[in-house]
């Protein structure tokens, strides 16, 4: 048994009516009791996960789902603060939405990125409706071998719960040949999940993790995330 603590942080706007963000206690205690990984976890407002210095020091960060966030500059900051620090990162639904904008803008120079929930007058947005709303379905992802993703879920084929409404239609090209990699794709070869390879753990999903079973049994993508976590812990202490 690992007696490391990782500091977490779910970066989002907190609420009981959001049913992701009341799993999540369950989740972590799921996580300590059945894989003894001990998790300290702070919730972040998004509009203070903009300042300075706001998720330094911590083994992890969830950008979780609840968008349109209060403040998308604060998302992005966390998550560039993330992929920069090598802080084992979890994007789900609109976090994995936010993680390809904060990639497009502040990597490929993409600057007029946007996502259309926040600036629903953008011409071209990165992120936009998705022909078919998500809210509520489930669906298949087909995962690519030899990825962060395939060797995390041990399968080639899933399926996934979603909440969404909104999806990465732009740019995609440039993103792949920035670095980022589209390892997870639904029947149709939509993106579902995004990973980031050469980080120590950075991995992004549209599909919603917390959402699978009972909470007893923590989605594979979340357990790998805690124990990226605890052994970043380990690696700093």
């Amino acid at each position: 048994m690992t007696e490391t603590l990782a500091r977490i942080a779910l970066v989002g706007d907190r609420s009981a009516h959001v049913v992701s963000h009341t799993r999540v206690p369950a989740l972590l205690e799921a996580l300590a009791v059945r894989e003894r990984l001990l998790l300290d976890a702070y919730w972040i407002p998004t509009e203070e996960a903009g300042e300075p210095g706001a998720v330094d020091g911590f083994d992890a960060v969830w950008v979780v789902p609840g968008s349109p966030y209060r403040s998308e500059a604060g998302v992005l900051a966390a998550i560039r603060t993330a992929r920069e620090g090598g802080i084992p990162f979890l994007g789900t639904c609109a976090g994995f939405q936010h993680a390809l904008l904060e990639f497009a803008r502040h990597v490929c120079g993409l600057t007029d990125a946007a996502h259309a929930e926040n600036e629903p007058s953008a011409k071209e947005p990165l992120i936009a409706p998705l022909a078919c709303s998500l809210v509520g379905h489930e669906g298949v992802v087909v995962v690519e071998p030899d990825s962060l993703a395939q060797s995390v879920t041990g399968a080639e084929r899933t399926v996934e719960r979603y909440f969404c409404a909104y999806g990465p239609v732009r740019h995609l090209d440039t993103l792949r040949a920035h670095g980022l990699r589209f390892s997870g794709r639904d029947e149709d070869g939509g993106v579902r999940v995004a990973e980031l390879p050469g980080h120590p753990f950075f991995l992004a999903s549209l599909f919603q993790p917390e959402l699978s079973g009972d909470r007893s049994r923590p989605h594979p993508m979340i357990t790998a995330w805690a124990r990226a976590a605890v052994e970043h812990a380990g690696r700093r202490g």
